[in-house]
């Protein structure tokens, strides 16, 4: 029996440090603070936006896995995951059924429980140097997320702490290091405060008989969560841009909404490209009588054109019309037929006023999402639900970044999900991305998952220093400036056109300069940590009882 174990059981020990410190907490109590931990990451996210939570949620997790075995740490991290997963992700149910939700969920609460077995598994390091327990903390949640991020079928990063800030001051910290430093950071003051609340418990009961001063009673307390204050605090100092600092450019975001939510706006797809049609004559008229400022730039959504508008004359015709009345370029989001039989592209593509499509300005979506855009091991996903022969057509990844050349504009294109992916964004900016476009529908979700994405735009604005808009079907739409502030933010299921001016920015923060650097950074102090636990577990195995 080793050493941990021999604690875990109560047995005492040689050393001088009373067995309580040893001692795991009672796991009923354990189980009910993954349950909250899950609850209170939840609460952290919009649309409820409450981001002091997040750190919340990872000190009830730390605290719960702290010193148990691996196996019920990893339990305790999977009750965590479901807590916060399957109510983050209600959204993916609304429309297709309730396997999609539950399989999609239960797969992400397994890599938190992934994170409940490291958390137990470098108890030992966290006892030998109280100090270490918040880095080691941040470390893990930075690891975790790197390899849940990637995988299965290149990963799911929806529900990422950095995705929960974007109302706090850590976010500021997307600037230095991207969405790994981000949570990193709330991990690390998720970890200052169950170092505060554990050493306090501890420090009640050892020093409870003592005659010392108060202040010295306290201090294992205060200290941790003073740090974890100060630490958020002094975030507000990372200097970002409210503006950029270029040239100025006049962009319409136009949200023709759709007849119907659900799956079967497919069929509506002529009513979806004429509801973007007319409200972008309906932005032309106002232009024309000087209600409007003329554009420079119109974007639409993605799937604004089901209809493949270069096989298809009339779809093609009416987004000519469009584009010729307000005398603007519009990024179209279009789904394009081919390369091969039985297969798609969803696009953003330029309709120039006068040429029509610019064929040398198209993106294809880098990233399509698996089992809703194509079904990887169809005969194997088959056997689990036959609804997955409803994607009759797999979309085909496109295989450059989205660095779509509207004049004087280069817009760094994004669509949908892929907003969530570190690189897909990166290589926009990197690829001379000014104005950062995220296309998307929502058409067969609800706000919450919008609000959601919009989260993420904020913080890859701030990221990039660059200014960003998010264009959807049905909301929500708006504008986001480089320090992360909305504006003209639209409502949901509804059709509206909102125009602003925006200044464009060229240069790159640190977090552009540096890549995907501070996250292999991190997660390899995260494989150290796990190496270090287990030589110091071995050592205590050998350690004569």
């Amino acid at each position: 029996m080793t050493t941990l174990d021999r604690d875990e059981t109560h047995t005492p020990q040689a050393s001088t440090r009373p067995v309580v410190a040893a001692a795991p907490l009672p796991l009923p109590a354990a189980a009910l603070m993954a349950v909250a931990a899950g609850l209170a990451l939840l609460v952290a996210f919009p649309p409820y936006g409450v981001w002091p939570l997040a750190p919340v949620g990872v000190a009830l997790l730390a605290a719960a896995a702290h010193r148990r075995r691996l196996r019920a740490g990893a339990g305790l991290g999977f009750l965590t995951g479901v807590a916060l997963f399957a109510p983050l992700l209600a959204w993916t149910n609304l429309h297709t059924g309730y396997l999609p939700w539950v399989l999609l969920s239960l797969l992400q609460a397994g890599y938190l429980a992934l994170l409940g077995m490291a958390t137990a598994w470098v108890s030992p390091l966290a006892d030998r140097g109280r100090w270490a327990w918040p880095a080691l903390t941040g470390l893990l949640w930075v690891g975790q997320e790197a390899l849940r991020d990637r995988t299965p079928f290149g990963g799911f990063p929806w529900g990422r702490l950095a995705f929960s800030q974007d109302s706090s001051p850590l976010l500021r910290l997307a600037a230095l290091g991207g969405a790994p430093l981000v949570t990193f950071a709330v991990a690390l003051v998720g970890g200052l405060l169950v170092t505060a609340v554990w050493r306090g418990w501890v420090a009640a009961r050892t020093t409870a008989r003592s005659e010392g001063p108060p202040a010295a009673r306290w201090a294992p307390v205060a200290a941790p969560a003073a740090l974890a204050v100060a630490l958020t605090a002094a975030s507000l100092l990372v200097p970002v841009a409210a503006t950029g600092g270029g040239d100025t450019v006049t962009v319409a975001i136009v949200q023709g909404n759709v007849p119907r939510l659900g799956l079967d706006f497919n069929a509506q797809r002529q009513a979806v490209l004429n509801n973007h049609v007319d409200a972008t004559l309906l932005l032309a008229a106002q232009v024309t009588a000087g209600a409007q400022r003329q554009p420079d730039l119109v974007v639409w959504p993605e799937n604004s054109s089901d209809i493949d508008p270069l096989r298809n004359p009339t779809a093609g015709a009416r987004i000519s019309q469009a584009a010729d009345a307000v005398r603007a370029p519009i990024l179209v989001g279009a789904v394009l037929q081919g390369p091969g039989a039985g297969q798609v592209r969803n696009v953003g593509i330029l309709w120039r006023p006068g040429t029509g499509p610019d064929l040398g300005q198209l993106y294809a979506k880098r990233h399509p999402v698996p089992f809703a855009e194509y079904v990887p091991l169809r005969d194997v996903a088959r056997m689990v639900s036959d609804k997955v022969d409803l994607i009759r057509s797999d979309f085909v990844a496109g295989s450059t970044p989205g660095v779509v050349r509207a004049g004087p504009t280069v817009l760094g294109d994004v669509i949908c999900f892929e907003v969530a992916y570190d690189e897909v964004v990166r290589d926009t900016v990197t690829g001379g991305a000014q104005l950062l476009v995220v296309q998307t529908n929502n058409a067969t979700f609800n706000v919450a998952e919008a609000r959601q994405q919009l989260a993420m735009v904020r913080l890859r604005a701030v990221e990039h220093g660059r200014p960003a808009l998010m264009a959807s079907t049905v909301g929500v739409s708006g504008f986001v400036a480089p320090d992360g502030r909305v504006s003209d933010a639209t409502g949901f299921n509804t059709r509206e056109v909102v125009v602003r001016q925006m200044r464009l920015d060229g240069g790159r923060t640190l977090a552009t300069r540096l890549g995907w650097w501070p996250e292999v950074a991190l997660a390899g102090l995260a494989a150290a940590a796990l190496v270090g636990a287990a030589v110091l577990r071995r050592r205590q195995r050998v350690m004569p009882g």
